[in-house]
């Protein structure tokens, strides 16, 4: 018996600016101040929406979310290395990358308020998907087609880390790697899938090797630096576009909040587990840079946030007043046919609404 090695395998972890506020320049991305600027605007709006959702679900002014409370880097350095041509599939959380990708924020209080009507938009932004890990086989699709079409685009697909564990998952890493696809596949390990904790989700080191497995690259970064995801994304789609097929990014973050609203994170993990990764925030990491290097003053830094908490106010008041939406849109929007039981059904409803 001759025993030899077919191929051998690493994965690579990025980390720019640490927590610590320590840059690593050789590998810092070619940045401008604007730029910079813009991802801390949105970082910092979207914190905010996310406070403003959670204080209305509590008040019962919209239903069930997902906070997406310390993944904003993980996001927002996505969207950052994309073109408006580009299509995005998001999961449940993607809060700030339907903000930084340029969707009216009063969509998503619209949304959960359990109004359709907020998963409009003229954006390559598709609907929300709340079954796990399903988005990545309608990715997978679309990028199937733009490949047949010669359309020169990234399709870029957001999900957790415990959609790794659905089969979903691993068709659709099989079809994209077999076909070279133009997919980026964005994991956000944010350290736990409801409450079960990564360690017992998967036996592999990581998660990002598991694209080895379906032949493409994968890398993990650290998902609380925005300029180490926007360096991995921005270097994933360059490659994609060439036709060099699909790429995987891990990032490695924490959600700071609860699962969604109507989970309680404190029964699983540990206060002291959550104060240390506090200290990990993006945003905080991202603000002490921007302070660091003068990009913006104090009281720069104090108008922009009233300014955004006032244009959050604004946007709850323009997604509550709009007119509420036509119950009959529940029969004629379901089927692109309507078939004869409900046809009946609707007839019955508006039978009923004259006697009303």
């Amino acid at each position: 018996m001759v025993k030899t090695t077919i191929a051998k395998f690493s994965v690579d972890y990025l980390q720019i600016l640490n927590e610590k506020g320590t840059l690593d320049k050789k590998l810092m991305p070619n940045l401008t101040k604007s730029q910079i600027i813009w991802m801390y605007e949105n970082m910092i709006l979207t914190r905010v929406v996310d406070e403003k959702m959670l204080s209305m679900q509590r008040q019962g002014r919209i239903g069930t979310f997902a906070p997406v409370k310390g993944q904003e880097a993980c996001q927002i350095g996505i969207i950052a290395a994309l073109d408006k041509k580009d299509m995005i599939f998001p999961a449940f959380r993607e809060t700030a990358a339907h903000i930084a990708f340029g969707l009216p924020p009063e969509n998503l209080f619209i949304y959960y308020a359990g109004d359709e009507r907020g998963s409009k938009t003229d954006k390559n932004f598709f609907p929300i998907a709340i079954p796990v890990a399903t988005q990545l086989l309608h990715a997978v699709g679309y990028a199937w087609g733009a490949k047949i079409k010669k359309d020169n685009v990234a399709v870029v697909v957001f999900f957790g880390d415990g959609a790794t564990s659905e089969g979903d998952f691993h068709e659709a890493m099989n079809f994209a790697g077999v076909f070279k696809l133009p997919v980026l596949f964005v994991c956000q390990n944010n350290q736990y899938a409801i409450s079960v904790p990564r360690k017992l989700q998967s036996a592999s080191e990581t998660l990002a090797q598991k694209a080895i497995a379906y032949g493409f690259d994968g890398i993990q970064v650290d998902g609380n630096d925005v300029f180490s995801v926007y360096k991995a994304a921005n270097d994933a789609i360059l490659n994609i576009k060439k036709g060099k097929g699909p790429c995987f990014i891990e990032c490695i973050t924490y959600r700071l909040g609860d699962h969604t609203t109507s989970d309680d994170a404190s029964k699983y993990r540990s206060q002291k587990e959550l104060q240390e990764w506090m200290k990990k925030d993006p945003i905080l990491r991202l603000r002490d840079f921007i302070m660091k290097n003068k990009y913006l003053s104090r009281l720069d830094e104090e108008k922009l946030q009233d300014k955004v908490k006032l244009q959050v106010e604004d946007v709850v008041k323009k997604a509550e007043s709009i007119e509420a939406p036509n119950v009959e849109d529940i029969f004629k929007y379901t089927f692109k046919e309507m078939p004869w039981n409900l046809k009946e059904q609707l007839d019955d409803l508006r039978e009923s609404m004259k006697d009303g």
